[in-house]
């Protein structure tokens, strides 16, 4: 504390002084000022404002980083290029690190607050000089300030990820009043008009129409475990990441989790660059101020990884899990409750933004699969589980209530039907070791697809038949191929990918693995091929196909057309609308010996494919920590047939339309 208030002091001092480098003063007083503004925050001890003030509050905290705003903010790569010169790059990495302390503020985290203040200090001081700092000098004290709170850091993380006792959010939705829209804003994420708007609609809805939101969530998790054959009575604990908006329902959950006999656990996404994973927000989030900021700014860990940090994060990593393995080793997943209907977002690429070279995204490559493995000695993937369901926000349009109406629907569809229907299909695909894909039109998709040699039919079986528990809503068939054998040629003419937006993406395959790939967002063939590496392939020099699937819900895919939102639904609802073909691990990665039976109580046995089988002699090899799902919508799709040993073929799918006898209730939905 004696630290805080020293570094408050003195912030409040810049406020007003003129003592750094006059190019500088600007960044400076202007982060003096946001910093004096969230220690105000943090040390507020009730919340007295009314409604109209606290939002007033939460615009000024991010109104900075909104796209008008962008042009003129130092969290702008460009823009601090611009006014910093080669100093810009660094300081739009300590930009971005001080935004955290908002989170800091709100869940009165001192200790964090204080190291970012005593770092901004440390870089203030190097320019009160009157001869300028070198680049590397700024640089060197971001690096120490990276490397000297690493263990710290990954020890508030694992801690916040396993412990239910750390319950800043569990708090606010238990105790808030949920129908006075105040709540929203103590955790101090950014409240746009679709967090209040999902809370004021989740508000217009009976206790029953919550509660059964809340079941078809909770029962897929509980679902997951019995169908993996896995004890849940083991766990004491379950991860619950979602959107602020979504209280009522998560409240209904939690304590339908607890009739489980399980605690909820749930963490801010990260906020400082030590635990960010690129612009992926995982755990509980609110509106993105501006999604080209997140995007600038996923590389920033560029200025300090190298092998040094690499194994230090690893052993800080590994210290942590094993203090707090007791609560790791009852920990069950994550539940996830994720959203969609933004605005489809196309990224610029920004040549001043911190870029991995190549050296570190091989680095990054290797620290994700340690990581991965700490993870999994601890969180044993053969003991947990997880679940994933979906819903619109206000900015998806007019109909937004209509459509939440259509998605509850699309995740409570009879998945005993669909279980019928797609034992029809897995019979037909058992038949065979091929599958051909094709496009049509423009769709240049020619793919063939190895499968695995089934010793007895009766007892095995390649496809899983996926119902609706871990993966919300019903309506897919999915194996992990053999690599071997499988290649040719994916094209979709426009999907979206971990919410960024890919126009005529092509991916050839060889072997089961990406040997080439383009796309056409960008003029020149290097960005657009950057782009992918980026957001695909994760700097991999090669990825495989992981897993090939067949998706069955035509339910959702004229709901799609209908309402014109195809292009804002998230993967988990738009890989059921067709096939789809996911880079990377396969969907059993880190749980492959555990054995998997579909209903029928035929046993999956494509659980590996020729790289995750490598697990056995070099771990290392076996996993990307990466698997993204690339959808062929029907109306682009020619035909789906299985190829005997003669040649011969028999298609379930053409034409965009299920053909194979037994499957005729899919086509009802198009016809309707």
């Amino acid at each position: 504390m004696e630290r805080y208030h020293l570094a408050k002091d003195r912030i409040s001092e810049i406020c007003i002084e003129k003592t750094a480098q006059p190019d500088f003063e600007d960044f400076f007083k202007k982060t003096a000022a946001f910093l004096t503004k969230t220690a105000a925050i943090l040390e507020r001890e009730k919340e007295e404002l009314t409604e109209e003030e606290l939002a007033q509050e939460n615009r000024e905290l991010y109104e900075e980083l909104f796209p008008e705003n962008y042009g003129i903010c130092y969290g702008n790569p460009s823009y601090a290029a611009v006014k910093l010169g080669e100093y810009g790059k660094a300081f739009c990495f300590l930009y971005a690190e001080l935004r955290g302390t908002i989170a800091y503020a709100y869940e009165k985290k001192w200790w964090d607050y204080t190291i970012a203040a005593e770092l901004f200090l440390e870089i203030y001081a190097a320019f009160e000089d009157s001869e300028l700092p070198a680049v590397k000098t700024v640089e060197d004290i971001l690096r120490s300030y990276v490397n000297d709170y690493c263990q710290d850091l990954m020890e508030q993380r694992i801690a916040e990820a396993v412990d239910p006792q750390l319950d800043f959010a569990v708090r606010i939705i238990m105790d808030s009043d949920l129908s006075d829209l105040k709540y929203l804003y103590a955790y101090g994420e950014y409240v746009s008009a679709n967090e209040r708007g999902v809370a004021e609609f989740l508000n217009s809805l009976s206790q029953e129409q919550i509660d059964s939101m809340a079941e078809t969530y909770t029962e897929g998790y509980r679902i997951g475990f019995i169908n993996g054959r896995k004890d849940i009575t083991r766990k004491k604990t379950v991860n619950i990441r979602y959107n602020l908006g979504f209280e009522r329902m998560v409240r209904s959950a939690i304590l339908k989790f607890r009739a489980m006999g399980l605690e909820p656990v749930i963490y801010r996404h990260a906020t400082h660059v030590v635990n960010k994973r690129g612009n992926a927000r995982i755990g509980f989030t609110g509106g993105v101020a501006n999604p080209q900021y997140e995007y600038d700014h996923r590389q920033d860990q560029a200025l300090f990884l190298d092998s040094d940090f690499v194994q230090r994060k690893l052993r800080s990593m590994q210290n942590a899990y094993e203090n707090y393995k007791e609560l790791a080793a009852v920990h069950g997943g994550p539940a996830c409750i994720e959203t969609f209907g933004e605005e489809p977002f196309a990224p610029e690429t920004k040549a001043e933004a911190w870029t991995l070279s190549e050296t570190q995204q091989k680095q990054q490559v290797e620290l994700d699969n340690e990581s991965g493995q700490i993870v999994n000695r601890y969180i044993k993937g053969d003991e947990r589980s997880f679940t994933i369901i979906a819903y619109p926000i206000p900015e998806i349009g007019e109909k937004f209530p209509e459509i939440f109406a259509e998605i509850v629907k699309i995740n409570t569809l009879d998945y005993k039907l669909y279980e019928r229907i797609q034992q029809t299909i897995i019979e037909t695909l058992d038949t065979c070791q091929w599958v051909e894909v094709k496009g049509r039109g423009d769709n240049e998709t020619d793919l063939i697809i190895h499968l695995h040699d089934l010793e007895d039919v009766k007892k095995q079986t390649n496809f899983e038949n996926c119902v609706a528990d871990v993966n919300i809503p019903v309506g897919e068939v999915f194996t992990s191929p053999v690599l071997a054998g499988t290649g040719g040629i994916l094209h979709v003419k426009k999907v979206y990918l971990n919410g960024l937006q890919f126009r005529d993406l092509k991916l050839v395959f060889d072997c089961g693995q990406v040997i080439d790939y383009t796309c056409s967002n960008f003029e020149t063939e290097e960005e657009n091929r950057a782009y992918i590496e980026d957001n695909i392939l994760f700097h991999h020099a090669k990825i495989p196909m992981g897993e090939f699937a067949i998706g069955t819900n035509t339910t959702a895919y004229v709901a799609a057309e209908k309402y014109g939102i195809a292009d804002k639904l998230p993967i988990l609802i738009a890989e059921k609308m067709g096939p789809h073909f996911a880079v990377g691990d396969t969907c059993y990665s880190w749980a492959e010996d555990t054995p998997v039976f579909n209903p029928d109580g035929r046993e999956i046995i494509a659980r590996d494919n020729e790289i995750s089988a490598l697990r056995k002699e070099d771990i290392s090899m076996a996993y990307y920590g990466c698997h993204t799902d690339i959808t062929i919508p029907y109306e682009e799709l020619g035909n789906i047939s299985v190829i005997d040993e003669e040649g011969e073929s028999t298609p379930i799918i053409e034409n965009g339309c299920f053909v194979l006898p037994g499957t005729e209730e899919l086509n009802k939905p198009f016809e309707e």
